[in-house]
């Protein structure tokens, strides 16, 4: 091989090397949590036993019992569809996030997305330094006994999400 060809090469390699180098820089650091698939969609509604009735006895789900949850200020009940689950919500207490929900949606609607995570304090951290805001400082017990957080809808895209501890 002559010099120029052998020099050419030599650079042509450097090159490729620094593209590599870029790239690699530019990619995401690596998580200490995942995401993982959509737990449940949330719906608020202004009458949960019509609600209820409306899935099983009309559309023939599954449906649990109703279950309090005085720290989040909501009755629950969950709708089983398959490998995924609809919660159906109705306010629980004067002060309730729902209430104030279903003031501005009289007829009731979507509330929320669930997804779940497999490091909740992790997610929380990332996210926080990602400039997405949780909106309580320390992820809670939720209806299904496992730490849940709720993000800020402005900050994801007007969607009110909840992450959830798989």
């Amino acid at each position: 091989m002559s010099f120029v060809a052998a020099r050419g090469l030599s650079l042509l390699s450097k090159s490729v090397a620094r593209s590599c180098t870029r790239t690699l820089k530019s990619s995401p650091p690596i998580q200490a949590w995942k995401v993982g698939k959509v737990n449940h969609i949330a719906i608020a509604v202004p009458d949960l036993e019509k609600a209820t009735s409306l899935y099983r006895d009309v559309l023939g789900a599954r449906v649990s019992d109703q279950q309090p949850l005085p720290d989040h200020g909501v009755n629950t009940v969950f709708v089983e569809l398959g490998d995924t689950k609809i919660e159906l919500l109705n306010p629980l207490g004067d002060k309730s996030p729902i209430q104030n929900f279903l003031d501005k949606n009289k007829a009731g609607g979507m509330h929320h997305i669930c997804i779940e995570v497999d490091n909740i304090k992790e997610a929380m951290k990332d996210l926080k330094s990602r400039n997405i805001r949780c909106l309580t400082e320390d992820a809670k017990i939720g209806a299904h006994g496992k730490l849940v957080v709720f993000l800020h809808p402005k900050d994801c895209n007007g969607v009110l999400l909840e992450l959830e501890e798989a």
